[in-house]
């Protein structure tokens, strides 16, 4: 396990496409992109650039950029180096809990993010024909629950925005990784400029090429896929701020409002494979509307006021961290951050959550060893597997297991669901448990 070459064409985190927002938020945009240009080398120099770096952080995405920001925030400088040539700032939106925001809020950017997207109030729970089956209010539930659909290029901008101008190397794919003298780590880049790191913290989502050096399986298929989109309303968007869930037999579907113009939405369904990538916007369209073209005519309506180049079709995946048999959380001074670690399916709204919880966990640890020298780099990044396996072993099966049960299809089964399971034995509360996370407030 000396060393891996990565292939070329090896994905790292699936890609998603977003929409524009209101104007202000375009101009936002802009001067976003052209603060973040690559810091990448000439052609006439790359091929013999050499550098040190204390900690590099592999992959900007929210693992990463979270993971850079609460080390800035701890006094703790680190590099961050993105395969792309700009932040991937596509994609649809992020369902985020009170236990995100904990984090947002500590990382200094939860007060920016609130003002650009709605407060969900509650959940509704329908059959796939419109009928109400049951509701809920987070507050009833929870007083302190918070809830908010969040724009993935929105947030990405947002924290990328609180790095220093040169923190994010773009254009910067790793092509490979070995362990070298002095216990440091040598990343190779596509353009075969190298960084000798101290550190390696590694973000780069659910096909990691760090995680497979280091013994990782590759995540598995969980057996169904998901269209999503965001839905642009330019006059306002008509909807209650409520999630909508509808459940059908081996399919569900459910839209939320993330802010006054748009509405975030996906449809789940079963699939024995997952199937070839389709970028065309058409054939995405029309086989999202043909699964629910019998349903209730508001989620025809919010799929059909979406943008073509913003639906993506995506297979769920999980990997299930098994005590005494999967790979430790880190190797030496290489530890992994989020999707690189535990990919789960996005059943329980946890995925980025527990993302931006590896982060907090991660900085507070390392700055122990880093700023007080309590403990090894070694010791931080077991300390920190110790800390959060317990925690999201439980919920990677918990998540497989809900959607498991969500995407039956058998007519008896759904039907029990439908008019007993739902409507007298759901309660929120305990769907809400593990939306419960506490850490001491960072420090320098």
């Amino acid at each position: 396990m000396a060393s891996l070459v990565v292939p070329q064409k090896c994905p790292f985190t699936l890609p998603s496409l977003h929409t524009l927002h209101h104007l202000p938020i375009i101009k936002s945009s802009l001067q976003t992109r052209l603060r973040w240009r690559p810091i990448c080398l000439s052609m006439a120099n790359a091929q013999t650039e050499f550098r040190k770096e204390d900690i590099v952080i592999v992959g900007a995405g929210i693992a990463g950029l979270a993971t850079a920001v609460a080390l800035q925030r701890l006094g703790i400088g680190s590099v961050v180096v993105e395969q792309s040539d700009s932040l991937r700032t596509g994609g649809t939106s992020l369902t985020f809990f009170k236990n995100g925001w904990k984090v947002f809020d500590a990382i200094g950017v939860g007060t920016e993010l609130r003002t650009q997207f709605l407060e969900i109030q509650g959940i509704v729970i329908k059959s796939e024909d419109g009928r109400e089956l049951r509701s809920f209010k987070f507050k009833d539930e929870d007083s302190s629950q918070e809830v908010r659909a969040v724009e993935r290029g929105i947030l990405l901008e947002t924290l990328a925005n609180k790095l220093p101008k040169n923190a994010i190397s773009f254009s910067s794919k790793l092509k490979s990784i070995e362990r070298i003298e002095n216990d440091e780590t040598m990343l190779t880049l596509e353009d075969d400029s190298q960084i000798s790191a101290k550190i390696v913290i590694a973000c780069d989502g659910i096909r990691s090429p760090v995680a497979k050096w280091m013994g990782f399986p590759e995540p598995r298929y969980v057996g169904h896929c998901a269209f999503r989109g965001i839905g642009f309303y330019p006059d306002g968007q008509p909807f209650e701020p409520k999630v909508t869930y509808l459940y059908g037999r081996g399919v569900r579907a459910a839209y939320v409002p993330i802010s006054p113009t748009k509405v975030y939405w996906f449809v789940c369904f079963n699939s024995p494979s997952p199937g070839p990538k389709i970028t065309d916007p058409s054939i995405l369209r029309r086989e999202t509307e043909d699964l629910v073209k019998n349903w209730s005519s508001e989620l025809l309506n919010v799929i059909k006021s979406t943008p073509d180049d913003t639906i993506i079709r995506t297979p769920l995946v999980d990997r299930w961290l098994w005590p005494g048999i999967s790979p430790p959380v880190s190797s030496g001074k290489v530890v992994l951050v989020g999707d690189a670690w535990h990919p789960m399916t996005p059943n329980l709204g946890q995925g980025a959550c527990c993302a931006l919880e590896d982060s907090i966990v991660l900085a507070k640890h390392l700055a122990q060893a880093i700023k007080f020298g309590t403990m090894s780099v070694e010791e931080a990044f077991m300390s920190y597997g110790s800390e959060r396996w317990p925690r999201i072993f439980p919920l990677t099966v918990r998540a497989n297991l809900v959607g498991a049960l969500l995407q039956l299809d058998n007519s008896v089964v759904c039907s029990l669901r439908n008019n007993v399971l739902v409507p007298k034995l759901v309660r929120l509360g305990s769907m809400l448990e593990h939306t419960n996370f506490d850490f001491e407030p960072l420090q320098l």
